[in-house]
């Protein structure tokens, strides 16, 4: 019997200073996910974490929503090459803070679960009607350890 090995590299930037980011529980997460959900392949997934004023800037440019928000998640990819993963994911540190707070939840605990949709927004799950949310939440909360 043999099992494959996921080889994403994941690269993690701090461009915030409100929370320290926990480097290696994130990487692991997204690995954890990766594998969870049966890519098996290679690639590269740059995880940026960062204030409201930097995401609602890129959530203006390129979703034409001129708001701050949680998380977003960019699927680089050749759309015919499933064999490879390339991708950016954006979070805010701020909107984990004030998550937290509303659902009495910690902002790492909130961070992770950010990483968590992320990834999987990236292996092609979506969360436009109710019952694609209800899917990724019940995946993210099986997925995260808070």
């Amino acid at each position: 019997m043999s099992t494959s090995i996921t080889m994403v590299n994941i690269t993690i930037n701090n461009l915030q200073k409100k929370l320290p980011i926990p480097g290696k529980r994130v990487k692991n997460l997204a690995l954890k996910i990766l594998k969870g959900e049966g890519f098996n392949k290679s690639g590269y997934i740059n995880i940026c974490f960062m204030d409201n004023s930097l995401i609602k800037k890129l959530n203006t440019r390129f979703l034409k929503t001129d708001r701050a928000t949680d998380v977003i998640a960019f699927d680089l990819n050749d759309k015919r090459d499933r064999a490879f993963i390339l991708a950016d994911i954006a979070i805010s540190t701020d909107s984990a803070v004030n998550n937290a707070k509303g659902f009495r939840t910690t902002p790492t605990g909130e961070l992770l679960l950010y990483v968590a949709h992320g990834i999987l927004h990236i292996l092609g799950f979506n969360d436009r009607t109710r019952a694609q949310t209800l899917l990724m939440r019940k995946k993210e909360e099986s997925y995260v350890d808070r």
